[in-house]
């Protein structure tokens, strides 16, 4: 088999898809399904518009939070651990066992481990000065 080796900052969506459906028909046969479903917990002004949220995924039961923003009038105010509780029962409403999340930043990995969250790795200087902390969590149901 003859191959082209191609590097892009601009991946085709279509190619992406691609990828993803592959590597997941591959894990599935190794681990089987992973039941992969989107979670997000938004917190919303009075105007509708979003100040706050969490988006991530439950899949081979364990939560993972990719993303989580705390729009800055509302920090301090227990806002990011209403939103992990709130994606903590769904995770486990939805059979999972475990949470997990990252971080570079020391008052988001504060908070987390005042959620519960305790790191089992880093990865340092990412970005440069700074240490990518990753964090778990037992769900209890």
């Amino acid at each position: 088999m003859k191959t082209n080796l191609e590097i892009t900052a601009e991946p085709m969506p279509r190619d992406l898809a691609f990828l993803g459906e592959s590597l997941t028909a591959f894990n599935d046969a190794d681990v089987g399904a992973s039941g992969r479903k989107p979670i997000a917990v938004f917190v919303r002004d009075e105007h509708g518009v979003i100040v706050a949220g969490i988006s991530g995924y439950t899949a081979w039961g364990w939560l993972y939070v990719q993303w989580l923003w705390v729009d800055e009038r509302l920090r301090g105010r227990r806002t990011a651990a209403g939103m992990l509780d709130a994606a903590e029962r769904e995770a486990i409403a939805r059979g999972c066992h475990g949470a997990w999340i990252d971080t570079f930043n020391p008052i988001a990995e504060k908070v987390y481990r005042r959620q519960g969250y305790e790191p089992f790795g880093s990865l340092p200087d990412f970005p440069i000065g700074r240490s990518r902390i990753f964090l778990q969590k037992k769900l209890q149901p």
